[in-house]
Order: structure tokens, then sequence, then C-alpha cells
């Protein structure tokens, strides 16, 4: 997906969060903001995609800042709170419930202000949902018939709401090989490798590294080893909306997107409204 107008704004303002984040000095805010101001310029063209440029972006500020994590805080808390949540929900034996549950909790994403401390209330309400595009039937199907699965993760906390979907796919397709992806370090609240460990994905699917800690899968940046785990895998499920801006051009039909659609340039790409669920097939 290639830049809407929206997108510099809200790259801006998610610098303005890091940098209020990272400092209380109000003169060390002032310089970081002067910096992303005068690093605008060169990271965003008319061909840019917004979770790329805008990663490349966070992570100058972060050496700029002198921090490498400054969402540490955030993501802990998302991560026990959603946490909490999916172990009360514990076991889910429908698998289009389960697939619901893990677009739901996709809403868990400080780019658009979530406060984490409604999770409960949010992704349960949610997953009774419909989904406005839903390609679930031809996803099955497909798994039905495959072989391996990547799955690429989004956020922290969201994770745990992914693993009971993942759980309940091992169950219903025992003979699927299923691996799982993440960031390689940190990028603001993006699921990195050790997060996935932390959660013990490893006891229920291979856990891999994409090789890079830009947010999405933006293959230009990936490492060989995930790039040929790419180009054989028989299906993709991507989460999140990062892993659509980075992945939808491709037109794959291996690729299912399971997002919510959070902000404007989304929705309309998509042609849904804003807020809806969705689960759509890369050659959409």
């Amino acid at each position: 997906m290639k830049i809407h107008y929206e997108c510099i704004a809200c790259a801006v303002n998610q610098a303005q969060k890091i940098v209020e984040m990272s400092t209380e000095d109000v003169a060390q805010r002032k310089r970081a903001m002067l910096f992303i101001a005068q690093r605008l310029g060169e990271f965003f063209r008319e061909d840019s995609i917004p979770a790329t440029d805008g990663g490349r972006l966070f992570l100058e500020l972060y050496a700029f800042l002198g921090n490498d994590d400054p969402f540490g805080e955030y993501k802990r808390i998302s991560t026990e709170l959603a946490r909490d949540v999916a172990e009360d929900i514990g076991r889910v034996d429908d698998l289009r419930t389960a697939l619901k549950l893990a677009i739901a909790g996709n809403l868990i994403d400080f780019a658009v202000g979530y406060d984490p401390k409604k999770i409960e209330e949010d992704v349960l309400s949610l997953a009774s949902q419909e989904l406005y595009i839903d390609h679930s039937n031809e996803l099955f199907s497909e798994l039905g018939n495959a072989k391996s699965l990547l799955y690429l993760v989004d956020n922290c906390g969201e994770i745990y709401f992914d693993r009971i979907f993942i759980e309940r796919i091992c169950e219903e397709f025992p003979g699927l090989k299923v691996y799982v992806a993440a960031k390689e370090g940190p990028i603001i609240n993006d699921a990195t490798v050790e997060d996935l460990r932390e959660a013990r994905f490893d006891e229920i699917a291979k856990v891999v590294s994409t090789g890079s800690r830009l947010p999405g899968t933006p293959l230009e940046y990936a490492s060989s080893e995930f790039l040929r785990l790419f180009e054989r895998v028989d299906v993709i499920i991507a989460k999140g909306q990062a892993n659509f801006e980075t992945l939808s051009d491709l037109k794959d039909p291996r690729i299912f997107f399971l997002l919510k659609a959070k902000c404007n340039p989304i929705s309309r790409e998509l042609g849904v409204p804003r807020g809806s669920m969705v689960c759509v097939r890369g050659k959409y």
C-alpha cells in the first residue's frame, strides 16, 4: 500500500509520542521533534510504504534519543492484560470464533492511542461481530490442502489471541507445519521473537524472525532465511495494518490479511467503513 495524505501526519504524531515517552526534558523533546522535521522529506515520497518508511524514521529517532525501546512499559501492560483475558477465555472449539478473536485482538495498537485497560470488554465485544469482508472459508479450504503455514504476528498483547487461533488451527489441521514470525527487535509496540517465546509459541509452532525490526513485513529488509521461508510456504496469515501496508501490493493469493481497519487510509484501500474487521485474501 502506498502512502496516503494522512500518513505523514500520523508518523509525526507517533514520533511525538515516542519523544514524550522517552524524555521529560522539554528542550530535548524540542530538539527531537526538530530532528524529525528535518528528516521527514528524506523518508516520505509518492511511492513510500507508510509502515516501512515510518519505521525507518522511528529507528533513527530511537537512536537520536538514546532509547531503544520507548514502548516497553506500554507493551508490558498490554501483555499482562491480554494474557489474563486469553487465559480466562481458554480453549475455543470453533475455528471461525478463534479467527474472530485473533482479529479482535488487533485493536491493541498504540499508534491509534488505544488504552490497553479496555482489552477484555473490547475484544469480547468485537469477537461477537460479523466480519465486513469474510474470506475465512477460502482460508480454511486452503489450510485443508496445505502442508505449511506462515503466521505473521503484529502487536504485543494481541499475540495471546493469535495463540488461541493457532492452537485451534493445529488441532483442525494436524498435518500442517506452522511457522510464526515476529520482529528481530523492538519497534513501537510490535511483538518480537522474544515476546513469542515468552508467550510459549515455541510449544505449538516454529518461531522465526523476519530478520528486521521494521513494522509489517517489508521483504526488501527481511533476512535471506526468512525470504526463503516466505517463498516456499503454502499459506500466509498476515495480522494487522502494517502487514497489509507492506504486503498488499504483492496481490499474492497465498496471503490472508486479518485486521481491524483502524484508520482512514486502510479503510479507503479496502473499501470498508473505519473500524471494520476483515479477513481478506491477498488477491482481493
